[in-house]
């Protein structure tokens, strides 16, 4: 039996992000790449494995030509915003095993130009066929569902608008702390509940933004990790699970498939919840972030809305550090934002992330986090552990 490979991130990078108008997806792909490998100190020859959805045709390769790429080892899982998190993992099994060497995920995506210059519309429809037309004639969006599954946390646990509301408030409070997210004003709780509804109970600031950007991650053995400019973030443990397509066949709208992604990689990475220093969720919706904080163990199901109103979400004084960079609700959210958790993660891991650093209570540089992704209406979850070299 060959012994198997330890795996490490070794570079990571953004494109351009926010207000994009002036590329197209495989450019802010191509710029995102080109940062990761320059970020780890590798040589392009070394990537003999790549991994992307949401692009071309036949993604990945039509990434993987355009970036002058020619993989042995390929990858286009694609479940929605988990989508990174499940290719992180199946990347690091591949370099593990002895079937690639350095593999590189990248992502680019204009939703918020394509939306301004009339390539597309505001609304994502997943489209009519298989199980989605039971539902379609009933005018289900995609945020009505989240809004729906929040409505039943509510009704089961007594959770809170104004519990929820905190979510976006703490998550505006990183972004503050980020000179590259797209909005840093600080917000209320009383500003959040007066937005625009937009599906009950989600006004418009318990909604992520919509933005332009690229992110790229790029994992490589461990005897190639001498060779890289940066400190090693050690993949120490992973976990994915899919749960539904149709809401009818969702069991409990109050639990997610991070239950179960959660609970596999903490224990193949032999790590519990409590020792994680900080999180990087998964947050379309301040719902989504409640409920995986309940889901991967950081608190009692049905005690999300008491955890995160006490402001333990904050870089700044907060127990548990979450969405350091501000997130989905005010740093970014290109589409499918699961790449940029491991970004962020892997930045604070190796302490580059100024007024934003994580610090532990002694004053030193974090050791452990984890990056949960969502996808669909919680119809997937992809959780990865990683510590620090």
């Amino acid at each position: 039996m060959v012994a198997r490979r330890k795996v490490a991130v070794v570079g990571v990078a953004l494109s351009d992000c926010g207000r994009v108008d002036d590329a197209t997806p495989y450019a802010l792909h191509a710029q995102a790449a080109r940062r990761a490998l320059a970020d780890a100190g590798l040589d392009r020859s070394l990537v003999d494995g790549f991994a992307s959805a949401g692009l071309g045709t036949l993604a990945p390769i039509e990434v993987a030509e355009y970036l002058g790429l020619r993989p042995t080892w390929v990858d286009s899982t694609s479940v929605g915003g988990s989508t990174w998190e499940v290719m992180a993992a199946h990347a690091a099994d591949a370099i593990a095993a002895g079937h690639a060497r350095v593999v590189l995920l990248a992502y680019g995506s204009t939703a918020r130009a394509d939306v301004r210059a009339g390539r597309r519309t505001g609304t994502l429809s997943f489209g009519t066929r298989g199980p989605l037309q039971f539902e379609a004639p009933y005018g289900h969006t995609l945020i009505a569902k989240y809004a729906m599954a929040a409505r039943r946390h509510m009704i089961e646990h007594g959770t809170t608008i104004e519990q929820l509301a905190q979510v976006a408030v703490q998550a505006r409070a990183n972004a503050a702390l980020n000179p590259e997210a797209m909005f840093r004003t600080p917000v209320t709780v009383d500003d959040v509940l007066a937005g625009p509804m937009i599906a009950d109970p989600f006004t418009k600031l318990h909604c992520c933004v919509r933005s332009d950007g690229g992110a790229a991650v790029l994992l490589a053995a461990e005897e190639y990790v001498r060779d890289c400019r940066t400190a090693p973030v050690w993949v120490l443990g992973s976990g994915e699970d899919i749960s539904h397509s149709a809401m009818s066949e969702w069991p409990d709208f109050t639990v997610s498939p991070a239950a179960v992604s959660g609970r596999l990689a903490f224990e193949r990475a032999g790590v519990r919840p409590s020792e994680i220093d900080f999180a990087e969720i998964y947050d379309a919706f301040t719902y989504m972030t409640l409920v995986t904080l309940e889901d991967l163990g950081f608190c009692g199901k049905g005690e999300g809305g008491a955890f995160v109103e006490k402001g333990r979400l904050r870089v700044e004084g907060g127990e548990l550090p979450v969405n350091t960079d501000g997130g989905g609700l005010s740093a970014q959210h290109p589409g499918m934002r699961g790449l940029f958790l491991l970004v962020e993660a892997v930045r604070q891991l190796r302490g580059e992330c100024g007024d934003r650093q994580v610090r532990r209570v002694d004053g030193s540089l974090p050791r452990l986090t984890v990056a949960s992704g969502t996808g669909g209406w919680f119809c997937s979850s992809g959780t990865v552990v990683l510590g620090a070299g």
